[in-house]
């Protein structure tokens, strides 16, 4: 199913969250019998913000990975800057935590801290 932005952010809650757990499925992500629950949140604008120091988000990364099942990706969960590769990468990173029944979240977190992958001012 493909929805422009605008439609997807004027769906009803349920409808998005259908739509989200069937591309899963298609995509071979999931399996729907296997889907318990979902959380639908909508944030405009929600790249991170920056206020020109990372010196205390330690603090903040160690304070959200003891959240159980808060899994921090992308972009936005990140407050990085990733591609869309690394960004995946830290989806699917989650996924093999999950499936793994593992607590520690570091792998997430050291997807895309290569040097070589950061832009330079």
């Amino acid at each position: 199913m493909r929805v422009m932005k605008c439609e997807m952010w004027n769906m009803q809650k349920e409808d998005f969250i259908e739509s989200a757990i069937s591309e899963l499925v298609k995509i071979k992500i999931i399996e729907r019998e296997d889907v318990i629950d979902a959380h639908h949140v909508k944030i405009q604008k929600a790249y991170p913000a920056y206020f020109g120091t990372y010196a205390e988000f330690d603090k903040v990364k160690n304070y959200l990975d003891t959240i159980e099942n808060l899994y921090c990706l992308g972009r936005n969960g990140q407050h990085k800057y990733n591609n869309m590769d690394h960004s995946m990468l830290t989806a699917f990173e989650a996924v093999n935590i999950v499936k793994s029944n593992q607590k520690d979240k570091c792998s997430i977190w050291n997807i895309n801290t290569e040097e070589e992958y950061h832009e330079t001012k």
